[in-house]
């Protein structure tokens, strides 16, 4: 699984890391990044990153 942030997209609003916190932090600049490792996730992972990227009001998160 491939999961990217769109830093100009990014609101900062912090929902994904609150969800997925695993998978997403804010950085200094209160933009969300990615964190952690999405190769081999078990299906409890992949709906985690999932739901923290439906999260997204702005739709700055990109999974594959």
């Amino acid at each position: 699984m491939e999961v990217k942030v769109i830093k100009e997209a990014c609101i900062g609003c912090g929902a994904c890391a609150s969800i997925a916190p695993d998978f997403f932090e804010m950085n200094d600049e209160g933009i969300a990044i990615t964190t952690g490792n999405y190769e081999n996730l078990s299906e409890d992972s992949k709906k985690e990153v999932m739901d923290g990227k439906d999260s997204c009001p702005t739709d700055a998160i990109v999974a594959e």
